[in-house]
């Protein structure tokens, strides 16, 4: 059965006291209060290092079975390397493979930079290097690869298009995979709004893929409401 996965970019934010988290939590107890409401969250910590076994064991150790962490690709790859196959692609897959066999992996997001542009035989390459029982999914921040051959390509290898939303960009709502991941960066979200975005979440789970919605963080807790309230919309 296809299942909804919704929560923030992120979790480690004392400004969200008190309206989410309680007054007198301590900051090491907010993982697990954030998945006492949530079951998902996007970790933007594996972007800048490489997690040790026992940094990702904490973190299971802190939530439920069934919760998700969706890792962001480590800059070296997507910013660096810019794509490049690398035996660090390899090394990055293997740290957090204490959460895919634990079950607990989300999709693994390549969210790659506004000035890298379309090259689509380097990404043919890329892709081929990846590992196949990992869900992957590709945020594009110019324009140049939000063309149907970069959509079939991500087709042909089951990966996602990110439907991000940006004030730059419109990304087309093209489902390249099994599962879908939307990335909703407004600031604010009408009731209006929320019922939309639901709605379209359900018509993706009836027709059996998995999605994952990701909000905004900011320096308020509004996202983590939005995605609770998308969670019982949902239900």
């Amino acid at each position: 059965m296809a299942q909804l996965f919704a929560g923030t970019s992120g979790f480690a934010y004392p400004t969200w006291k008190p309206d989410f988290y309680p007054e007198k939590l301590a900051q090491k107890k907010f993982l697990n209060y954030y998945a006492s409401r949530l079951n998902a969250v996007e970790i933007n910590y594996t972007f800048r290092r490489l997690p040790s076994a026992s940094t990702l064991e904490g973190w299971i150790a802190q939530t439920p079975p069934g919760f998700i962490f969706v890792t962001k690709a480590h800059q070296r790859i997507t910013h660096f390397d810019r794509l490049e196959v690398s035996e660090f692609s390899q090394l990055f897959f293997k740290a957090i493979d204490v959460l895919r066999m634990q079950k607990r992996l989300g999709p693994v997001l390549f969210q790659l930079p506004p000035n890298l542009s379309i090259d689509l035989p380097r990404l043919t390459v890329f892709l081929d290097s990846i590992p196949q029982d990992v869900p992957c999914a590709f945020e594009f921040r110019n324009k140049s690869w939000l063309v149907d051959e970069v959509f079939e390509e991500l087709e042909k290898h089951h990966v996602a298009l990110c439907l991000a939303e940006s004030e730059k960009l419109v990304v087309p709502q093209r489902v390249t995979a099994g599962f879908v991941y939307f990335r909703l960066r407004k600031e604010e979200y009408t009731a209006a709004e929320l019922v939309e975005i639901s709605e379209k979440a359900k018509a993706l789970l009836a027709d059996g893929k998995d999605v994952y919605v990701f909000f905004k963080h900011e320096e308020s807790p509004a996202g983590a409401f939005y995605a609770e309230q998308l969670l019982k919309h949902c239900k």
